[in-house]
This record gives structure tokens, C-alpha cells and sequence, in this order.
């Protein structure tokens, strides 16, 4: 089976253009008008029944669904803040009759016609089934600068054939809200990956959902704009947060950052686990102030060495991405001119890296409160040098993961920030 889904540009490039920050209703009214297109999508691919089934991203307007057993060209708009008219639907009802008329010239195939709308309100001003009568007084008639139009006549097309046009159209103008088709998205995600839980479907495989679609819908070659139902799922079943602009947008950074506490850190201080945060820093835009105090943050909510008589004591290990040798230094320096005391995996001047000793326990009597891991390709080989601990690796990064785990035991949490002070937030 073959499914193409064709978008209009207009959605697959649109920008917002205003912050994170913004709180302004009507932003995130057109922010959920795009990403209704893109969750039906979602949905539609997620319905296929094979996973040979693939779908065609296109660009042009709104969606194509092509089978074997039909073809559908589907309007599909969020109106809710809007009450319904029939001047509303009347336009987008017009260019698919254009269509029709191209199919009776014999210049495109036939097809089906679904307008696929959420209202506010105003639903029962629709009738159905819809009559000649109605189509033509309500949807094909309009009037421009107070000159009345009938548009079959403009397009020679007679009774019989509007019949006939009505026949293979279907406008719903109950289709589930924005909320309501998200629950639906999660289901369908937690039916089609195995032991996916609610939290993961919201924010991780949904979000890697949007990144697919829109990546897709970008692709200029159409053979690059392809994928099946296997492939969708395979590239959507990742643990790890796509920071989506939009989703964040609608959901709020500060819900979004809180859902992550409550999830993966609030259970500090309690397991003594082997707790791995790898951070990646912009080099040209952050603050060494800044960056010390997530240094010393992260310490202070997972290390224990104030008991002499507690066996399980633990530090945490830190990874820097982006910080310049010399910078590091100089944070290693200020920390130890404070008494903080570290450790790095390097025993003496001139020595190479030890996996053995940095992993080295942290305890009352030696105050080790973080190990700073100098180099990406060591984390490996401490964690090799963990064997039988339990370890896990919570992983920050700005654009795409630099950090890939070769241990399947290992947890691997990867989240995406926009900046280092982010990490306040979420831990």
C-alpha cells in the first residue's frame, strides 16, 4: 500500500516568530493550527496496518492519503477559536470542485474529497447530507467587492455533475480537538512500541515524531521524502528529548522541566548509584560563574560523604562538552582553592588517564563531591571499569547527542537544553 501526504510549505517552514517566553494566547492558538496537520499525520501513519505501508510527504497543500483502495484529498484546519460558518469551509470546497473539474477534462484522476475541521463552536448550522441546493447556495456562491459569483457556472459545470461531485465529498466539521487527537497520537505510540509508558509516548516518542515529519516534509526530492510505517517507528523509538520549539511553546518550559524532575530527579541522595551527567556548553556564549554553579549543583544534590559510618557513600561523574582545556583548568583551580575536593583519573603530573582511579569511592574521609571526566573518549573505559554497579548516564546536549553508551545496561537519558541554566531547572 502506498500513502502520500502532501503538506503545504507554508507549514513545513514556518517559524515562530517570538521566544519561548511568549504567553500570548493567540501564538499558541497558531501554533496548535500547524501541529494539528502534523499530528494527523502522525496518526495516519500510526494507523497503517503494515509496516511496509509508507507515506509520501509532499508540499504541497494540505494532506494526500493514496491507496490501493482510494485516494483522499483532505483540508484539514484547527479553528478553535472560531464558530462555524458555512463562509468558513466555502473556499477550501471550491478549490477541490476546481480539482473536479481538472478530473472531468481528464487532466488529473479521480478522487475523494474530505474537509476535516475542529470548530468551537456553531456545529449545528451544518446539515447533513449535504443537497445540491445547499452546495450550491452555501459553498459554490460568493460575493467580491458586492458582485455575486456562482462558481460551477464559472466552471461550466452542470447539476448532474455536482451530484456527482458530492458523491465523493465528505466534510467533518466535528473532528477532535487539539488535546484530544494528542491522547489519541500517545495510544496509538504506546500500542505500537512495547513497554512505552505515558510519560515516554508525551515526551519522547512524540517529540521524535515531530522532528521525523518535519524533516521529511523539508526534504526538496520526493524520494527523500518517503518512509514506511517500520522506518517511522524505528526512528521515532528513541529515549531521548527532542527539545521541539512548539511543543515546548504550547506545553510551557516550566511544565516541561518539571515533568523531567519529577520523572528522572527526584530521587536523589538515595541510590548510591554510578550517576554519569555529560553537559555540552556553547563556547562563545556562556559564563564561567555559571557553569561552576551547575558544577557544584550537581554535587550537592548527588553526592553523600558526610557519614563516616554510611557504607554506601557516592559522588556523581562529570563530562563537559564544548569547555576548552585551559578553561577547565582554570574551574578545577577555583574549586580547588575552595576546599572542594575532586578527582579526574590523573595521578600525577605528566601521567596518562586511570579508569581505576577515578571510579575510586567517594567516602567521609577522602570528600571526594564530583569526578570530572577530561575527555569524551574516557567515559567508556570508566564505565567498563564499573562492571557489576548499577550506572547511569543523563545526557545534555544543544543541537544532536555526541555521546552514544556501547553498554545495553547502561540507562541513557538524553534531553535536550537551549542553555546551561536550563539544568537548574530539570534537575
Amino acid at each position: 500500500m502506498k500513502m502520500i501526504l502532501h503538506f503545504s510549505r507554508k507549514y513545513v517552514n514556518y517559524q515562530p516568530k517570538f521566544s519561548i517566553k511568549v504567553t500570548n494566547r493567540s501564538a499558541v492558538d497558531a501554533i496548535k493550527g500547524y501541529l494539528y496537520q502534523f499530528n494527523l499525520t502522525i496518526l495516519e501513519i500510526l494507523k497503517l496496518k503494515a509496516g511496509d505501508d509508507f507515506i509520501t510527504v509532499e508540499g504541497v497543500e494540505d494532506i494526500d492519503l493514496d491507496s490501493v483502495d482510494e485516494s483522499i484529498a483532505i483540508q484539514c484546519k484547527y479553528h478553535s477559536q472560531t464558530e462555524y460558518n458555512h463562509s468558513v469551509i466555502a473556499k477550501p470546497i471550491r478549490l477541490m470542485l476546481n480539482h473536479f473539474r481538472d478530473v472531468l477534462d481528464g487532466n488529473q484522476k479521480r478522487i475523494n474529497y474530505l474537509y476535516f475541521a475542529h470548530f468551537k463552536n456553531g456545529h449545528e448550522k451544518f446539515l447533513t447530507p449535504i443537497t445540491l441546493d445547499f452546495l450550491k447556495s452555501n459553498l459554490l456562491t460568493y460575493t467580491k467587492e458586492k458582485i455575486e459569483y456562482k462558481h460551477y457556472e464559472d466552471l461550466c459545470i452542470d447539476d448532474i455533475q455536482l451530484i456527482d461531485f458530492l458523491t465523493l465529498l465528505e466534510i467533518d466539521i466535528n473532528a477532535k480537538d487539539y488535546e484530544e487527537m494528542l491522547n489519541d497520537i500517545y495510544k496509538a505510540i504506546k500500542s505500537q512500541i512495547s513497554n512505552c509508558d505515558d510519560f515516554e509516548a508525551k515526551h519522547f516518542y512524540y517529540n521524535n515524531a515531530l522532528k521525523v515529519i518535519s524533516t521529511l516534509a523539508r526534504q526538496e526530492d520526493i524520494l527523500n521524502r518517503k518512509i514506511s510505517k517500520k522506518e517511522f517507528i524505528s526512528q521515532i523509538n528513541s529515549k531521548q528529548f527532542f527539545f521541539h520549539k512548539w511543543f515546548i511553546q504550547i506545553k510551557g518550559k516550566k511544565i516541561f522541566f518539571k515533568d523531567l524532575r519529577s520523572k528522572y530527579f527526584t530521587q536523589y541522595n538515595i541510590s548510591p548509584f554510578e550517576r554519569f551527567f555529560l553537559i555540552e556548553i556553547d563556547p562563545n556564549n556562556y559564563v564561567r560563574n555559571e557553569l561552576k554553579d551547575i558544577v557544584l549543583f550537581i554535587s550537592k544534590k548527588w553526592s553523600d560523604v558526610k557519614s563516616k559510618k554510611n557504607p554506601d557513600t557516592f559522588c556523581p561523574y562529570l563530562f563537559i562538552r564544548g569547555i576548552a582545556e585551559d578553561e577547565l583548568i582554570e574551574i578545577k583551580k577555583e574549586l580547588s582553592n575552595e576546599n572542594f575536593k575532586f578527582v579526574d583519573g590523573f595521578n600525577f603530573s605528566g601521567s596518562s588517564f586511570n579508569p581505576r582511579s577515578i571510579i575510586e569511592k567517594a567516602t567521609y574521609h577522602n570528600q571526594y563531591k564530583i569526578k570530572i571526566i577530561n575527555d569524551i573518549n574516557y567515559i567508556d573505559m570508566v564505565i567498563n571499569e564499573l562492571a557489576n554497579k548499577t550506572k547511569e548516564i543523563y545526557q545534555f546536549y544543544l543541537d544532536a547527542p555526541y555521546f552514544d553508551c556501547n553498554n545495553d545496561s547502561v540507562k541513557h537519558i538524553k534531553i535536550q537544553i537551549e542553555e546551561i541554566n536550563d539544568l537548574k531547572n530539570i534537575l
